[in-house]
């Protein structure tokens, strides 16, 4: 599975490959067909199974874990867990909502600092009234993450929820009576494995 953003970049390389090959030679289209290979790996977006926890946060990309801190000045002014994550480049392209609830807008309420400069990302509220936090940093070619999910939108657990493009680093910031279950250097799979539990019972 490709996600929508990749598909005409990659209809374009696969199509320029085959028009080479015919037209010019098998040998001289092999760079276009390894480039179209790549593209397919940067731009798949495969099929995850959410687990059945609705208190769970899980994972939003694939990678792995390079922090995990508190913060005594998180979502809101109040305390927090901060779970960075080092994106893997040729992992899923599209991000996932780590909780189920309705999108904030971060420049609305300061959910954290520097949440409204050059982080982007989404300020989710649970049903339950818990405020979640996922960002982006580390663009590389300057292609910032696109979410295509909107201010005041319910998102679901494990639910695509923006493009990642060339990101390095996803951060996710949990209330701080919940539970995180992962440590520095586990690897994670987005939408599937969990990153902690919500403090609700």
């Amino acid at each position: 599975m490709v996600a929508g953003e990749g598909i005409p970049v990659l209809m374009l390389a696969i199509a320029a490959a085959a028009l080479c090959a015919y037209f010019v030679g098998w040998i001289t289209a092999v760079p276009l067909a390894l480039a179209s290979a790549v593209l397919f790996l940067l731009f798949r977006d495969p099929h995850r199974q959410v687990p059945s926890h609705p208190l769970a946060a899980v994972s939003p990309v694939d990678g792995y874990v390079v922090e995990v801190t508190t913060t005594a000045e998180g979502i809101n002014g109040a305390a927090a867990h901060r779970i960075i994550l080092r994106v893997d480049a040729f992992g899923a392209y599209t991000a996932r909502s780590p909780v189920e609830g309705t999108i904030l807008d971060p420049k609305a309420k300061r959910p954290g600092p520097e949440a409204a400069g050059e982080h982007a990302g989404l300020w989710i509220r649970t049903d339950e009234g818990d405020d979640v936090l996922l960002r982006f940093h580390g663009y590389r070619l300057g292609l910032a993450p696109r979410a295509f999910s909107r201010y005041g939108e319910r998102v679901g657990q494990g639910e695509r929820c923006a493009y990642l493009r060339l990101t390095r680093y996803a951060e996710v910031w949990l209330p701080v009576h919940s539970r995180v279950q992962v440590v520095k250097g586990q690897r994670l799979r987005a939408g599937s494995d969990i990153l902690g539990t919500l403090p609700h019972p």
